[in-house]
């Protein structure tokens, strides 16, 4: 069934009702024109209920842009938007082309800090999301009395006598629910083994991070990255006003599971919503992602809350592999992933979340 507002619909009884079901949700495809952004090709999805995001196949396929009836859920950086051409692979090179988003992918052979292994020089979270997608579809389709609204595609991480990966990954979401999915199937089509490193950087951003919002997770044991990170570490779920100078604060955390295997993690605005608790929460199985990065910024412009599900650390290929952590791909393997994004919205929905974080 779509439940549309604050009503139910089979299929029928929303057809009869309206021409095309472009009038309250669907995915189309279109280009942007202007800047560094020019000839990039989009997807825009409605889920209705005032759910909407953004897909960019020329960028790996990442979500750009996502919004709750016009509010802003992600953060947008001040580089914008660009094409993939103007992609920097040298050290912190990635930073220019980094717009930011809901959801950029880093990877598909190494992710985390610049750094050499065995002998060869690596920049900042790999290549994939700097890698236009190839067969993109969009569109929906019914199942039943679903609706269901998706994109898809297919990225290549590749060079001559080396790695040769692919990332096939389908964004979708049910007409009327305020949630979506992403699902990823990496596949080694070389005939070497290789490194795979692999991580989803979730970044949230103003309105629903803001003074007063907390991170809330099921985290048996946080650890702080650094020194930085240890100043004030006992305050990592705390969000606070933008802060001048503010350096960036990175926690590992070691997250524990509710019966099915899945980690749940997410922030909460307890006074956005018409004084009801609002948030954003992410779900995910740990068996297929076992680590956990959260990154903590609370400078002027560059103020969000990175919620990071990960198989590698971020200290680097060289780090994982001196510490005994590294995945590999054997030739013809493949991985799965499956992610879940979606919104918290009252007081009931905030206590059901609590409840699976226990």
């Amino acid at each position: 069934m779509v439940q549309l507002f604050e009503r139910e619909y089979t299929r029928q009884e929303l057809m009869q009702r309206i021409g095309s079901i472009s009038q309250v949700g669907g995915a189309r495809q279109a280009e942007l024109v202007d800047g560094r952004g020019r000839g990039v090709r989009v997807v825009d999805m409605n889920l209705g209920n005032g759910f909407e995001l953004t897909v960019v196949p020329d960028r790996g396929m990442d979500v750009f842009s996502a919004s709750y009836q016009g509010m802003s859920l992600a953060w947008h950086s001040g580089v914008g938007m660009a094409a993939p051409s103007y992609y920097e692979p040298e050290g912190l090179g990635w930073l220019r082309s980094f717009a930011g988003g809901l959801v950029a992918t880093c990877g598909l052979t190494h992710a985390g800090a610049p750094n050499v292994d065995l002998g060869g020089e690596l920049g900042l979270h790999g290549r994939v999301s700097n890698l236009p997608a190839s067969g993109v579809s969009a569109g929906g389709c019914w199942d039943g009395d679903d609706y269901i609204v998706s994109a898809g595609g297919e990225m290549r991480e590749s060079v001559v006598f080396g790695a040769n990966v692919a990332l096939n990954r389908k964004v979708w979401g049910r007409l009327g629910e305020r949630r979506f999915f992403i699902e990823d199937h990496v596949r080694n089509d070389s005939y070497h083994r290789v490194p795979h490193q692999f991580l989803y950087h979730i970044n949230l951003g103003f309105p629903v991070v803001d003074a007063g919002a907390r991170v809330l997770t099921s985290s048996a044991r946080v650890t702080p990255r650094d020194a930085e990170a240890r100043k004030d570490g006992h305050e990592w779920a705390f969000i606070i006003n933008p802060t001048t100078e503010f350096a960036e604060k990175v926690y590992y955390h070691e997250m524990k599971t509710d019966a099915d295997g899945y980690v749940w993690a997410g922030v909460v605005n307890y006074t956005l919503w018409q004084g009801e608790p609002f948030g954003v929460y992410v779900k995910y199985l740990k068996e297929q992602l076992p680590r956990f990065i959260q990154w903590k910024m609370m400078g002027q412009g560059d103020y969000v809350l990175g919620l990071e599900p990960s198989n590698c650390g971020v200290e680097g290929r060289n780090r994982d592999r001196a510490d005994g952590l590294l995945q590999f791909l054997d030739p013809g393997e493949e991985r799965q992933y499956k992610l879940e994004i979606g919104i918290i919205r009252g007081d009931d929905e905030y206590r059901e979340f609590r409840a699976r974080l226990d």
